[in-house]
């Protein structure tokens, strides 16, 4: 087919443009601009737009099908000049349910823990050599692309993302899916800019519950109570199947997981990441894997990448970096972490990044968040809230939300540079969570220091 891409650098629009073009399909695109990676993995299939801009002449009855990126708006010229031709216009879903119609659909959901859990399925399937169709929201170690489909394989394995599925399909992404083995495995307000209320938020995994194919299955988190409420109330003719933290220790920095043939180091960590497990676990058996099949592979899993990610390490000092955003997730990661090095100082750095963050409201929930780090730090960009056109946020609302009286808040890049450079690393951990880049901090130099 001739595919066309308005909006092609997204991080999931150029891995779905590089799957379809390994599959065989002719691909075009445009974008207005287009970071690293994308760029340099485009121009390496020849499928960078050769001029950044919208051009409605390269709309023509040549191409078969149009996908709509969430980047472009809804008076994109390229988008007016499809929908004045009447071409087939998908969002990104759309089009992956439309490839896998006749597939076992396998859907990954959950305000957290749904790339990680992904992932863990994946590298298991992987390891023993099964083939399925995936996309997944991370760049995973053995994996080309975050995208990968063919005619063949019986299996999809799907990230199911609650965003938004494009600009003119204002559904969440994964009430597209129609699973046939869905998971959930957490509900933690998030996207507040789309979903004004905690209850509005709720009724998407309500919907996406009763989207799964009659007689299916749903696996859930029993230690969610939001999870429990959205699964027992649904009247969908389906299995559901419950799963919990499996047993583990932690000794001398290592994490012991509890099989039926006994105690095996794994490389994850945290009670959130072994409910992760648990979870990918039943879906792999779900999907023919037995359980001793699942351990041995899953002891060579390491992460999924910006997910608890261990970026530098010496004798005295470990850095992670993780993507944690949302007040839930930033407990647990940090919680995560203390218990992985009880006698070490954990110094843990939130980055104010997202919408949510600077809501007045949300940032209420941050509370405890830090609890478990020795030394909390708060960085965010007061810039940063201007463009998103929300009230200023002062230093005194993030010290009440977090409940922390010795907090460091820090609201410029030189500040928090200056302070992470002259503290002592001897015998720490150093934290870092953000879906940003935390104002330009230097990582390489850090990296360089701590391994010297």
């Amino acid at each position: 087919m001739n595919i066309h891409f308005i909006a092609i650098g997204g991080s999931a629009m150029h891995n779905l443009a590089l799957a379809l073009n390994h599959k065989g399909d002719t691909i075009t695109g445009s974008d207005d601009v287009i970071f690293e990676p994308s760029k340099t993995r485009l121009a390496e299939k020849n499928l960078l737009p050769e001029v950044f801009g919208w051009f409605p002449e390269k709309i023509t009855n040549a191409i078969d099908v149009v996908i709509l990126g969430m980047h472009a708006k809804a008076d994109n010229p390229e988008l007016l000049k499809a929908q004045e031709l009447g071409l087939p216009i998908y969002s990104y879903p759309e089009f992956l349910y439309e490839q896998s119609k006749n597939k076992t659909r396998v859907v990954i959901g959950g305000s957290h823990g749904k790339t990680t859990i992904t992932s863990m399925i994946l590298h298991v399937l992987k390891y023993h050599g099964r083939e399925v169709d995936y996309m997944v929201g991370a760049q995973l170690d053995g994996f080309e692309r975050m995208v990968h489909l063919t005619e063949e394989n019986d299996f999809i394995v799907l990230e199911g993302d609650e965003y938004l599925s494009s600009p003119i399909d204002r559904r969440p992404k994964f009430h597209l899916y129609k699973p046939n083995i869905a998971l959930i495995s957490g509900i933690a307000w998030d996207h507040i800019n789309v979903f004004p209320s905690f209850e509005n938020y709720v009724e998407q995994f309500q919907i996406f519950v009763d989207s799964i194919v009659k007689g299916g299955s749903i696996t859930y988190n029993q230690d969610d109570e939001n999870v429990c409420k959205v699964v027992q109330a649904s009247e969908n003719a389906i299995r559901k199947l419950a799963y919990t933290v499996p047993q583990y220790s932690v000794e001398n920095g290592e994490t012991l997981l509890e099989t039926p043939e006994g105690l095996m180091p794994i490389e994850v960590f945290g009670a959130h990441n072994l409910s992760n497990l648990s979870g990918a676990k039943w879906i792999c058996q779900n999907m023919g894997v037995d359980e001793d099949d699942f351990y041995e592979a899953i002891a060579t899993f390491k992460g999924a990448s910006k997910r608890l990610e261990k970026i530098a390490e010496s004798a005295t000092c470990v850095v992670f970096k993780d993507f944690a955003h949302s007040p839930s997730k930033v407990a647990a990661t940090t919680k995560a972490v203390k218990e992985q090095y009880p006698e070490r100082k954990l110094i843990a750095l939130l980055e104010l990044h997202t919408y949510s963050s600077f809501n007045p409201e949300f940032i209420k929930l941050y509370n405890g968040a830090l609890n478990a780090a020795d030394m909390p730090i708060v960085f965010y960009l007061p810039e940063s809230v201007a463009i998103k056109k929300l009230a200023p946020v002062s230093e005194a609302q993030i010290r009440t939300a977090f409940q922390r009286e010795d907090l460091n808040i820090f609201t410029t890049s030189d500040e928090l540079q200056k302070f992470v450079n002259g503290q002592s690393l001897d015998h720490t951990v150093l934290l870092l969570m953000s879906s940003g880049t935390y104002g330009g901090l230097d990582l390489k130099a850090l990296k360089e220091r701590v391994e010297a």
